[in-house]
């Protein structure tokens, strides 16, 4: 289903999304937010570490996985920006996981090490859940454009099979999934990654040989369905990057193979709108949060500068 708007649009105009100027990259990266409560790291590279932004108060604290963005790249920041999400859902009394990674870019990032990065900072969670009081029964999982792509890939790890390099015989489950400008469906999305982000698929996938003749088999999400998740595809009105077509697609995919996924388009919003909590766009962004984390929905909307 695609979720409808119009019941919406009053509140939109009074938070003034439909008039709002959409933002550009440099608006992006221009985003900041509060420091984290910690910085952990799951691994020797400079990359491989998580944030950590926890609520004031008691827990446990249902806990929103963020990976952001950036064409795979180091190119496009990434988890400074996202720390502006980060604040804003501190302030609804949820606590952040904000994830870096090796990138294709950096020694080690790429197939197979991007994704294992992944499931490393995701095994740090589970492991840090208890001291830090979060509750693990509420987990949602949050990624912006590249970063879409390895959310939407880590719900469906079960699926992978033993013989991958990403195989992992347990894991932290994840079926709460929001992609936000996602570039999820590697084999039919290729050009578009090219011509989006100048990247070469083999970056992402690697290359085929006799035990793994199917690269997509174990880093595309859309081969990893169904797996039980349930996906929010929520895209700008305005984003050329992923632009709406590919979140209908793949919802429409994802609900053919047996799973659920919804869709949400912001009005007047581009690439950059949908994952600033300082934009009006999060007043329809937060909302689909707190329902994937079991949370009624906000009284009140602040945004974090």
């Amino acid at each position: 289903m695609t979720i409808s708007l119009r019941p919406l649009l009053p509140a939109l105009l009074c938070a003034g999304l439909a008039n709002a100027a959409p933002m550009k990259l440099a608006d992006y990266l221009a985003l900041s937010g509060p420091p984290p409560t910690a910085t952990l790291t799951y691994g020797a590279a400079p990359s491989q570490f998580a944030e950590l932004f926890r609520p004031a108060g008691q827990g446990p604290f249902p806990v929103a996985v963020l990976v952001h963005g950036g064409c795979w790249t180091s190119q496009y920041g990434g988890i400074t920006q996202l720390r502006n999400l980060a604040g804003a859902l501190n302030a609804h009394g949820i606590a952040v996981w904000n994830v870096e990674y090796r990138r294709v870019d950096e020694p080690g990032g790429g197939y197979p090490g991007t994704y294992q990065d992944i499931n490393a900072a995701l095994d740090l969670l589970g492991r840090q859940a208890a001291a830090r009081q979060l509750d693990l029964g509420r987990v949602v999982a949050i990624g912006h454009s590249a970063g879409g792509q390895l959310v939407q890939w880590l719900a469906g790890r079960s699926r992978i099979a033993p013989s991958s390099p990403l195989f992992q015989s347990g894991f932290l489950p994840i079926s709460q999934i929001i992609s936000l400008g996602g570039l999820a469906d590697l084999r039919r999305e290729q050009a578009l990654i090219k011509s989006s982000c100048e990247r070469e698929l083999v970056e992402l996938t690697g290359l085929p040989s006799a035990a793994r003749s199917d690269v997509f088999a174990d880093t595309n999400a859309a081969e990893l369905i169904p797996n039980g998740s349930h996906t929010v595809l929520i895209t700008g009105e305005l984003d050329t990057v992923s632009p709406p077509r590919v979140a209908h697609d793949y919802a429409e995919r994802a609900r053919a193979a047996g799973d659920s996924a919804e869709v949400i388009i912001l009005p007047g919003a581009s690439h950059y709108d949908e994952v600033a909590a300082s934009s009006p766009a999060f007043a329809l962004v937060l909302p689909a949060i707190r329902a994937a984390l079991g949370l009624a929905p906000p009284l009140s909307q602040p945004h974090n500068k």
